[in-house]
Formats: C-alpha cells, sequence, structure tokens
C-alpha cells in the first residue's frame, strides 16, 4: 500500500552513499553525505528507483560553548503558558496537542543560487525573504535554521554572552499533527519566546529568563498569496528591556504544502528594531525566483511506505 511519505533525507538510489531531500510532492536538488552537511544542487538526475524509507530556532549570539545541536527539549523546561503571566513548567502545560517541531534537517539550509546580501534564501520551503538594512545573513551552529539578525552586538544583560537586538529565522514546522497555521502559530509561540528569552539551546539564561508575558498581536495574515497566521508576545526579562517575539505560520509552496514558521526576536527599549519590520518583512515574503515555485524537483518516483 502505497501513503504519501513526508518531506525527509532519504538515501539516493542514483548515487550510493548519498542522501537526497524528498519534500513531500518531488525530489528536490538538495543531496547530502548520510548524516552530514547538504550539498548545493547537483545538474538535475533522472532514475526510476525507489528509496527505502528511514524514518528519522533564538534571539542571542551563542557563545564558543554552543557547541552541540539539541535535539529535543528536557522534561521541566520552562514553557510560557498562554492567558497569564506566568510561566509553566511542560508537566503543568494545559494542552495535550502534540508540539511543534521546528526542524531543519541541514546544517545550513540557507545556501543557495542568491548571493545577494539583501536577500536571505530558505532553499527547502522555497522562500526568500529581504534582508532589511543594518541586518546580515548569520550561520547558527546550534540549530541550523536559516537565520538573520543585526549586524550589532552587546553584552548580554544576564548570563555571560553576545546578544543581538534583532533576529528572525524561518524553518519547517514537522512531527505535528496540527493542520491550520493558525494552530501551529499558537502552539509554537511559547518554544518561540522561551528559545529567543528565557533560555539558549545550551541552557544558559542571557536575559535571566521571561518573568511575564503578554498577547499584543494575533490574526489572519496573508504571506506569499497564502493565509497564515501570527501570534506576538511582549515577554519581560529578569534583566534587559525584554522584548517581542512573533511566531508566524503560512503553508509552504513547495510540495506536501507543510507549514512554515518563521520567527521574529526583537528587542524593547530604544536600541530595539521598530515593529513595524516585523510587518514589513512578512510582506515581502515571496517564492525563489519570483513566481510560484514547484521546488527543484527530478523525476524519480516518490518513496513508497
Amino acid at each position: 500500500m502505497s501513503m504519501t511519505t513526508p518531506p525527509g533525507w532519504y538515501p539516493d538510489p542514483g548515487v550510493p552513499g548519498t542522501e537526497r531531500w524528498w519534500d513531500g510532492a518531488a525530489w528536490t536538488g538538495h543531496t547530502r553525505a548520510p548524516g552530514g552537511q547538504a550539498f548545493g544542487p547537483p545538474e538535475p538526475v533522472t532514475v526510476v528507483a525507489a528509496p527505502v524509507v528511514r524514518r528519522r530556532g533564538s534571539l542571542p549570539a551563542i557563545g564558543a560553548t554552543a557547541v552541540v545541536l539539541v535535539a529535543a527539549i528536557a522534561v521541566g523546561v520552562v514553557v510560557l503558558g498562554k492567558g497569564d503571566d506566568t510561566p509553566h513548567t511542560a508537566s503543568g502545560s494545559k494542552s495535550a496537542t502534540a508540539p511543534v517541531t521546528v526542524n531543519s534537517p541541514s546544517p545550513k539550509p540557507s545556501s543557495g543560487p542568491s548571493d545577494d546580501p539583501h536577500t536571505l534564501v530558505d532553499q527547502l520551503n522555497g522562500i526568500t525573504l529581504p534582508i532589511p538594512d543594518g541586518w546580515e545573513k548569520t550561520d547558527d551552529a546550534v540549530t541550523g535554521l536559516v537565520t538573520m539578525a543585526t549586524k550589532d552586538t552587546y553584552n548580554c544583560p544576564g548570563d555571560s554572552g553576545f546578544c543581538h537586538h534583532g533576529k528572525v529565522t524561518t524553518s519547517t514546522a514537522t512531527m505535528t499533527d496540527l493542520k491550520t497555521a493558525e494552530a501551529v502559530a499558537k502552539n509554537d509561540i511559547a518554544d518561540a519566546a522561551n528559545d529567543a528569552y528565557d533560555h539558549d539551546p545550551v541552557g544558559a539564561r542571557l536575559y535571566n529568563g521571561i518573568t511575564s508575558h503578554r498577547e499584543v498581536k494575533s490574526g489572519s495574515v496573508v504571506v506569499d498569496g497564502r493565509t497564515g497566521y501570527l501570534v506576538r508576545w511582549e515577554v519581560r526579562t529578569g534583566a534587559g528591556p525584554g522584548g517581542y517575539v512573533e511566531s508566524l505560520a503560512f503553508p509552504s509552496t513547495v510540495g506536501s504544502e507543510a507549514m512554515v514558521i518563521a520567527r521574529f526576536a526583537f528587542d524593547a527599549g530604544k536600541d530595539g528594531p521598530p515593529l513595524a519590520l516585523m510587518d514589513t518583512v512578512t510582506q515581502g515574503i515571496a517564492p525563489i525566483g519570483g513566481g510560484r515555485n514547484g521546488g527543484v524537483g527530478s523525476s524519480l518516483p516518490p518513496p513508497s511506505l
């Protein structure tokens, strides 16, 4: 019995010892060594065999100690609740819905054909984002997410390290049964806030943690011609001015149309980016190449379960 196979890295039947990215509907041009770093898109290939299926993010600049990829959130990590001003632990969560997992299979998914310093390219999700003046592309060695941040950094007010005044990441929401942009955004916002201002992936509390939060904006929004949903929180921290965090979810324009999550984290105060910039970046999200993008697929058949 054939079933739709989720996006992921699968053995490339045309090139032994290589994995190729399946976007949920078509093979793409992205390959990598098994479990390793992705290569740039090669020349298109045509192979007829199907592969064997294998079943298989923060505002502060991470210091030299951040050298491991955090693959899961441990039980007991602080998770923000909704509708009050006090954080909740994972054991006190009010929702039984499976959490959204923000996943980026490649360590550097943004590497692509564009060297434009004003454009951030997310190859796996088939989109580009405008890079504002004073911002730049960054490599997040811990999460591997497609990332841009303000160029200037400052000494974090909590644990030692360097922080950015603003940061934006994009990724694919996986390991979730949530079907709508609204559900994905509402389910992601607490994790987005925690990752940005409560603790980094290696546990450092660069702002001495979040002390309270409040929702300042939520609702539907058009992203690249498709209906998405955003949730924006203002958070207060134990040290520093706090900030604003937004989870924006919208359907991908490629493959199986899994949800894309864009996370925004802007410092509050006079040194933080203007909140209107979140909307400007959202309005500038576009398909790679400027038209409707069906991905960089080949004629390989889909993997079968």
